[in-house]
């Protein structure tokens, strides 16, 4: 083999080695398995209704100016609502708030920020917080709760009522005024 053969011969196989170093050396990595990630999945609406209906009848319904749900637990959250609730007797519950949750799971409804209520029938409510327990059929006016109707106030910790305010049971420093609306 001639001098130049070998230089040659050289020269291809140390360009030979730098390739398979070169080839070896920028292989990427795999990628690494990640945990997927923990964040919720949420579905946006704007001017969006949701009911529940039990046996044909319309239990509740609420309107929000933005819902939120979350795609995997199917949890709702409100800002800006208006609702209404339906005894069984035909009488409405309307209520206006800043915001509220709904519990997929339960059914269960809270309702918070500047909670105003009325009832067709004249009555006035007022709390911090309004509650849907679905399991009992209960609504709640729940922290400072106010209730004004005809000539009676009263007042409590809780307001509660399985029939729209109709008839209601006052938890905590009940207090009741009876001929007027003041204290």
């Amino acid at each position: 083999m001639s001098k130049r053969n070998k230089i040659l011969l050289a020269l291809g196989i140390a360009a030979f080695a730098a390739l398979v170093i070169w080839a070896v050396a920028t292989v990427p990595e795999a990628p690494q398995q990640t945990e997927q990630s923990q964040e919720t999945k949420v579905m946006t609406y704007d001017g969006n209704t949701i009911r529940e209906e039990k046996d044909g009848r319309t239990i509740w319904e609420l309107t929000a100016e933005h819902i939120q749900v979350d795609v995997e637990s199917k949890n709702v959250t409100f800002e800006k609502l208006t609702g209404k609730f339906y005894a069984k007797d035909g009488r409405t519950v309307e209520v206006h708030a800043d915001g509220g949750n709904y519990d997929n799971e339960t059914k269960d409804i809270a309702i918070t920020g500047n909670v105003a209520i009325t009832t067709s029938d004249g009555a006035k409510l007022s709390s911090k917080e309004l509650r849907w327990t679905a399991k009992d059929e209960l609504l709640a006016a729940v922290g400072d709760a106010t209730a004004v109707k005809d000539d009676m106030k009263a007042t409590g910790d809780r307001i509660e009522s399985t029939d729209g305010f109709n008839k209601i049971k006052i938890v905590g420093k009940a207090h009741l005024v009876k001929g007027g609306t003041s204290e």
